[in-house]
């Protein structure tokens, strides 16, 4: 179970919901109903009672039991003790969610691409080429002082470690080597910490949406998450209100959050927010772990401190996959140097130590990070352009958020159909990633991801592509049903 929604918070989130288009307890359905779709009431959430709401809304009584016992009928509401029912799904979206959430990333089909399908499940740049190159070069040449050694160290290499540290440090944040960990990527990164601070059932707060291999971890490690809806486009930032509301209601172990162009949406967390945000998750006990693999693909120049530059108990997550290249398979954890001792001691259950020659090239990166960035982001502006152009001409009933940053747009829907496209787009040329894999038990079904990490005639190909599927489902409704029960692919 999820929580509770006080009759102030429900109103805030309904907005201007009665339009007069529609009897009153109709509409008040119809709202609350795309509002558990689409992630923003989490599943599982109590609604308030009838008569406070009522109070709260100016609205009589029997327009509210009405609402609600809609919302029963039509699968959305559990018919729990009284009248405070909990927010669920139909009986066939929960079989279609638990099937995505299997089908997960363990699951090799997908995985593999056929040859002349254009790929947009993965939000993944190509290597940047002859920096990476050099870097290896430069690091069989250190190789040998290694060799004498055993070649086992869980912390990470101290040249990287050392690296790593000077980075934080040059950016407002004094970190030691002693305060890094590194990993074999962000996803390792993430799966060392929920293993030293989540028990099987300990709550993880998570921003909705969200990326998905993150839920898949907290899923494997056991975890109940706790999703917050992140507030619709064009609104800025992240309801903050609501995740204070969050942590102090649950107390979870630990949260989960994407500061840094946010994946999928692109947002940047003002420093204002991030304030807020380190400040109640130290009132209420919960470790805020900060994913910053994303923060050097800053398109638009938005400048935000660090998270951890707020409070000395923030865990944070990097990795050199977004920036320069996913092969070279390496990420860190700064924290606390007897947080970074605990992670160390959780990360021999699993594996030893990383590669020793891609740690020394990482090293090289990571004193030289800037080297390859400004013409990757000048691609990746180009390319952001090109895509919402192409959606806006194409794709006209489709409503695109712009992001500050990062390598997808997340796209909202003119129906519930992101499921139906991801199943018919290979058959018209490209792969996708259905919008309910970024969030927790089915919704999003009217959101989609479409990375612009690909040059912009390729995107072209694949919006036209869009656009018959589009047509195909609009000239047969029925699909849409038809293809609900269709497992996800796996996503980066």
């Amino acid at each position: 179970m999820t929580g509770s929604l006080t009759p102030t918070a429900l109103a805030r989130l309904l907005g201007q919901w009665h339009l007069g288009a529609a009897p009153a307890y109709r509409e008040l359905a119809d709202v609350v109903r795309l509002l558990v779709l689409d992630g923003r009431i989490p599943l599982g959430t109590a609604l308030p009672s009838e008569r406070t709401l009522s109070a709260t809304l100016a609205v009589s009584r029997t327009t509210v039991t009405a609402a609600y016992a809609s919302l029963r009928d039509q699968g959305f509401l559990s018919s729990g003790q009284g009248t405070r029912g909990r927010t669920c799904l139909p009986r066939t979206a929960a079989q279609a969610s638990g099937a995505q959430a299997g089908a997960g990333l363990s699951g090799a089909p997908g995985l593999a691409v056929p040859d002349g399908v254009i790929d947009l499940a993965y939000a993944s740049l190509p290597a940047s080429g002859e920096v990476v190159h050099r870097a290896f070069a430069a690091a069989l040449t250190e190789l040998p002082a290694l060799l004498p050694g055993f070649g086992y160290d869980a912390l990470g290499v101290p040249a990287l470690r050392e690296a790593i540290a000077a980075r934080y440090t040059a950016v407002g944040v004094p970190t030691s080597a002693a305060q890094i960990l590194v990993t074999s990527g962000a996803q390792h990164a993430l799966n060392i910490v929920l293993r030293a601070l989540v028990a099987r059932q300990d709550r993880v707060l998570v921003e909705h949406p969200t990326y998905p291999n993150a839920l898949d971890a907290i899923r494997a490690a056991g975890g109940r998450m706790v999703p917050v809806a992140l507030p619709p486009a064009p609104e800025a930032g992240w309801d903050i209100a609501a995740t204070e509301a969050a942590l102090m209601q649950q107390r979870p172990k630990m949260a989960y959050m994407v500061p840094d162009f946010h994946n999928p949406t692109g947002r940047l967390m003002p420093d204002s927010q991030r304030r807020r945000l380190v400040r109640a998750a130290a009132a209420s006990g919960t470790i805020l772990v900060a994913d910053e693999t994303l923060r050097e693909l800053n398109l638009d120049g938005g400048t935000a401190a660090p998270m951890s530059s707020f409070g000395p108990a923030v865990v944070s997550i990097g990795s050199l996959s977004k920036s320069h290249w996913a092969g070279m398979r390496t990420g860190w954890i700064r924290a606390s140097e007897g947080m970074i001792q605990r992670f160390a001691a959780v990360r021999t259950t699993m594996d030893l130590g990383g590669p020793v020659v891609e740690q020394l090239a990482a090293a090289h990166l990571v004193r030289n990070l800037t080297e390859p960035l400004p013409g990757r982001l000048a691609a990746l502006r180009e390319s952001r352009s090109a895509l919402l152009e192409l959606l806006h001409g194409h794709l006209p009933q489709w409503q695109p958020e712009r992001p500050d940053g990062g390598l997808a747009v997340w796209c909202r829907l003119p129906a519930p159909s992101s499921t139906a496209l991801t199943v018919i787009a290979p058959e018209l040329g490209i792969r996708l990633a259905a919008g309910p894999r970024f969030g927790v038990g089915g919704v999003f079904e009217n959101h989609l991801r479409i990375p612009f990490t690909l040059p912009p005639d390729q995107l072209e190909t694949a919006v036209l592509a869009l656009r018959s599927a589009q047509d195909r489902l609009d000239a047969a409704p029925q699909l849409r049903r038809t293809l609900r029960d269709s497992p996800a692919v796996a996503i980066a």
